[in-house]
């Protein structure tokens, strides 16, 4: 693109693909978690030389290095990308160079679960300085409809040196940039789609920018979807995961009644699942864990209160997932009262911390809160999982825990199964446990009085 402020809106756009299509176009990526890095390296399969930008100096020396800080991120896959000009830095004068510019920052609840913007104020303050006319920002974190239009662009339009606005009816003077909004659609530890084939929602501020997000995401995905405006990509991104949130709960509240009922609610999701139209499967669990799925519905709710409206079946359903860390507690308390033993002073291990099986990820994880209820009633608590050697502080933690060794198991009066990994030995667990408190079925298939499924 020209860095000058004559050019038209059409010489920009006609530049900018012509650099997509030659592989040429500079594409900076801001975030390099668990979307941001994903996505760079997709973009350095397709021969661009990346910028990736991020805060956290130990994230930027260890890709720098070509390390890897995601288990499922193969250190080679970086070295790979950095040959191919891929490059991690804190430095966001460097903004000036890119034609494209993607957000994959996090937007988590603060302690009142209202919307934390903070993330992508910072980020967009930090962009505009070096904004310069013709460059593409597309924000992929997911957030409440509005977000794009009401947050992002007044920032980058007050904030820039240039007098630039942001495009909104393909005009054709030298003095704008384009903005889209387009849902990160990441799912951790899913092998059986391929990222490039998971369809690309976008939504443009106007035509221009998003036939510009569609050709630079055209490079690296089989399929775009084009959709009006951002606030409509915003909304789809909540739907999906609302979808989830809302069935999850169900089948939730349902374990909750067929636990009373002596009936086995994972026979009974096998046996629905049978069916081959109007019935798709989701299981029960310790609570909701991750970036979107705890948090998406709270979004959604908090901005419905903006139109005068309660959203009281998706706040019902993030109650209900709310309220599974605390059954399992209970769970734990009644199990150990069946064995004459008191959850205070009780030793209780807890398998597996991450938010699902086989990954990495503590975002928003049942088991820190599991944990914090445990040692709350007074149960001295130690935890494994193979993917975490320590847990120190997050945002609404402090354990400060080191990792136990999966040894001498009889040593605990309970060992209480949080994330189901396939590295454990689940038979070899039963056999050497006192007691076992199984929250996501991993036992199946074994039989044991010691065995407790909540």
């Amino acid at each position: 693109m020209s860095s000058g402020t004559t050019a038209t809106a059409a010489n920009y756009a006609d530049s900018c693909t012509a650099r997509i299509s030659a592989r040429t176009a500079k594409i900076g990526i801001i975030g390099l978690g668990y979307v941001g890095l994903p996505l760079a390296l997709l973009f350095s399969e397709q021969r661009f030389a990346i910028a990736g930008f991020d805060i956290d100096a130990r994230k930027v020396d260890t890709l720098t290095s070509g390390g890897s800080y995601i288990v499922r991120i193969d250190p080679k896959e970086i070295q790979s990308a950095r040959r191919q000009g891929f490059t991690a830095t804190s430095d966001f004068s460097r903004i000036a160079e890119m034609d494209a510019i993607i957000i994959c920052v996090p937007t988590p609840l603060d302690e009142f679960r209202q919307p934390d913007m903070s993330y992508i104020v910072g980020t967009a303050q930090s962009i505009a300085p070096h904004l310069r006319p013709g460059q593409l920002v597309i924000l992929e974190s997911t957030t409440y409809p509005g977000t794009t239009q009401e947050v992002l662009v007044p920032i980058l339009e007050k904030g820039n040196k240039h007098g630039l606005k942001a495009s909104r009816h393909g005009e054709t003077s030298g003095g704008v940039f384009y903005v889209a909004f387009s849902p990160e659609r990441e799912d951790p530890g899913n092998t059986d789609v391929a990222r490039h084939d998971i369809p690309k929602v976008v939504g443009g501020l106007d035509k221009v920018a998003g036939d510009l997000a569609c050709a630079v995401y055209g490079t690296i995905f089989r399929r775009t979807v084009r959709v009006s405006t951002p606030a409509a990509a915003e909304m789809t991104k909540l739907l999906e995961n609302i979808y989830r949130c809302v069935n999850i709960a169900m089948v939730n509240e349902l374990k909750l009644l067929c636990l009373r009922m002596g009936i086995d609610i994972w026979e009974v999701i096998e046996a629905a699942k049978t069916k081959p139209f109007g019935f798709h499967p989701f299981y029960p669990g310790p609570g909701l864990g991750g970036h979107c799925i705890p948090v998406d519905p709270y979004y959604l709710s908090w901005k419905a209160k903006e139109f005068d409206f309660q959203t009281r079946f998706i706040e019902l359903a993030g109650d209900i997932n709310t309220y599974m860390p605390y059954h399992v507690v209970a769970s734990v308390v009644s199990a150990l009262n069946k064995q004459k033993k008191a959850i205070n002073g009780a030793k209780v291990l807890v398998l597996g911390v991450a938010y699902k099986k086989d990954i990495d990820d503590l975002r928003e994880s049942p088991a820190l809160t599991i944990i914090e209820l445990l040692k709350h009633e007074g149960a001295e608590v130690s935890y494994n999982d193979p993917y975490f050697p320590t847990v120190g502080k997050g945002r609404k933690y402090d354990l400060q825990m080191k990792c136990a060794p999966l040894a001498s198991l009889e040593q605990y009066d309970c060992v209480l199964i949080v994330t189901d990994h396939s590295d454990y030995d689940y038979r070899r667990i039963v056999q050497e446990a006192k007691l076992v408190v199984d929250s996501r079925n991993a036992t199946r298939g074994i039989e044991s009085p010691k065995i407790v499924r909540c």
